[in-house]
C-alpha cells in the first residue's frame, strides 16, 4: 500500500531536511516556502551548481509538484574581466572534450560569452559547463553551434 500524499507541513519538512542534507547546498542563505506542493526557492549561492544540486533535491520529493528556483548566482570572488576570460580559455584547452581552438570566449562583468562551433551537443555542454566552474562567473550564455 502505498502512502498517500503529504500535507504541507510535512512536505516543507521533507524539503527542508532535504537541503541540510545535501552537503552542496548553503542552506543558511536560502529562504524556501512550500504552498500546495509547489516549493518557491529564494537567495544566494556562490556557485551555479549549487543552484541546480538545490533545486534537484527538492524535486524528487514525494509531495512535491513544483520547483521555482529563484535563487540568485552571487559569487565572493570577483576577478577581472580578462582574468575570467584566460582561466575559461586555459580550462578549455585542458579539457578532452573540448576543441578550444574553435570557441572563442567574451566576458562582460562577470558574464561569459561563448561563441563558435563544436562537433557534438555533448562538446557544447562541456564548453558551458567549464565557463560555470571559473570562479566568479554569475551568467553563461551560450551561442555555439553544432555542426556534426
Amino acid at each position: 500500500m502505498s502512502p498517500g500524499p503529504r500535507s504541507g507541513k510535512t512536505t516543507a519538512a521533507a524539503v527542508t531536511q532535504a537541503l541540510e542534507w545535501d552537503a552542496f547546498v548553503p542552506i543558511e542563505k536560502l529562504n524556501v516556502t512550500v504552498a500546495k506542493g509547489w516549493v518557491t526557492l529564494r537567495g544566494e549561492v556562490e556557485w551555479q551548481y549549487q543552484k541546480e544540486d538545490t533545486e534537484r533535491a527538492v524535486r524528487r520529493l514525494t509531495g512535491v509538484r513544483g520547483v521555482t528556483n529563484l535563487l540568485t548566482v552571487r559569487p565572493r570572488v570577483k576577478p577581472s574581466p580578462q582574468e575570467l576570460k584566460r582561466k575559461i580559455e586555459d580550462a578549455l584547452v585542458r579539457s578532452a572534450e573540448t576543441d578550444a581552438e574553435r570557441i572563442t570566449v567574451e566576458v562582460q562583468d562577470n558574464k561569459v560569452i561563448l561563441k563558435g562551433t563544436v562537433r557534438s551537443w555533448a562538446e557544447r555542454q562541456e564548453a558551458e559547463r567549464v565557463a560555470w566552474s571559473a570562479p566568479g562567473v554569475i551568467a553563461v550564455e551560450n551561442r555555439i553551434t553544432v555542426i556534426p
